[in-house]
């Protein structure tokens, strides 16, 4: 389904940008990962794609870094030929309620989860414009559109990163580039494996479905969505979240 094409995935050493690693390759896709400090999990999980018979290859960048993202963005170029897919799938946390939360906690969250998608999006997407084609799939969160107590930096950041979607798909959009986002609700990953189990139960309740999502399941969507079949998809915000918002 991918063969032939590059994915430069943010984030990628582990959690949902692992699973999005993985499910590329295995429809034939090379894939650039960026991690920012999980080196040795990125490292894993490039010989794990390697193994699977793709190109692949991790570059260390903090992607809120403007200067560094152009950069490495131009690297991957180079190394892999050609550019296809950009996943922006970096993101933190610094939860906290807003009244304690502290300035340095909202810039690092907004920085990372979307100047960080700002700036990959510049880069790459100059050279899907020359190209005139491209998929761009920014990773936001439920928590962008209905909030989240503890969150207000997290869910501003996953709220934007909505608008920066739409706006870079109607911008694109004439050179046949294709900007989507996915709005995982709770997932089993790191970041919610840390939840205390009366949380996590309550959690649950609210949850039609009944159960945490998989980082196979936005994976799988990830996909899709970097493949031929979604060429007439642009702008859209697809929840992946068990029916949490409904």
């Amino acid at each position: 389904m991918l063969t032939g094409k590059t994915a430069l995935i943010t984030g990628g050493a582990k959690g949902i940008g692992r699973a999005i690693a993985l499910k590329i390759a295995e429809a034939h896709g090379n894939v650039a990962l960026v991690y920012r400090g999980s080196e040795k999990q990125a490292e894993e999980t490039k010989n794990e794609l390697l193994a699977m018979g793709v190109k692949a290859l991790s570059y260390q960048c903090d992607v809120s870094d403007f200067k560094a993202t152009k950069e490495m963005v131009a690297q991957v170029i180079k190394d892999f030929g050609s550019l296809d897919i950009l996943v922006n799938n970096a993101g933190i946390t610094r939860d906290k309620l807003l009244i304690a939360m502290k300035e340095e906690d909202f810039d690092t969250v907004i920085a990372t989860n979307l100047k960080g998608a700002f700036n990959m999006t510049k880069h790459a997407g100059s050279y899907f414009l020359k190209q005139r084609k491209g998929r761009i799939i920014n990773i936001s969160s439920v928590s962008g559109l209905m909030g989240n107590v503890g969150q207000c930096n997290y869910a501003a950041a996953k709220a934007g990163l909505i608008g920066l979607t739409k706006s870079t798909a109607k911008e694109m959009a004439v050179r046949g580039v294709t900007c989507n986002a996915i709005a995982p609700g709770f997932i089993d990953t790191d970041m919610t494996k840390d939840l205390k189990p009366e949380i996590r139960d309550e959690i649950i309740k609210l949850i039609p479905l009944k159960r945490l999502g998989q980082a196979e399941d936005i994976a799988n969507l990830c996909v899709y969505l970097s493949s031929d079949l979604s060429d007439y998809i642009t702008g859209e915000v697809i929840k992946v979240d068990g029916g949490l918002y409904i």
